[in-house]
């Protein structure tokens, strides 16, 4: 009986310890949460929009699609940047709702 007293011990000491370490995981994560949280925001904002009209999708959608440089224009990089920004804002989404159930 004495050993399994030291055992419950041994383990809350480890869990307060856990606790406290998980503690500053939860904080880390939060803050890198909140970076691609403001980074999401700024970078869907940097988009152009697409509602430029019949004549602006003909005239400009036409060069982006047939021209050299469809993957190099800055539209192409901001929504491959918001796709990678989103995804993370996801996941850190999920690992936050996991630690603090």
């Amino acid at each position: 009986m004495f050993s399994c007293v030291r055992i419950v011990d041994a383990v809350n000491s480890v869990l307060k310890l856990g606790g406290v370490e998980l503690r500053v995981v939860e904080i880390l994560i939060t803050i890198v949460h909140l970076i691609f949280c403001i980074s999401l925001i700024a970078i869907v904002l940097l988009q152009s929009g697409k509602t430029a009209g019949l004549s602006g999708s003909i005239s400009g959608g036409a060069e982006t699609f047939f021209g050299k440089n469809k993957g190099r224009t800055i539209d192409a990089m901001l929504e491959r940047y918001t796709k990678f920004v989103a995804i993370a804002f996801l996941v850190t989404s999920i690992v936050l709702y996991i630690l603090l159930k």
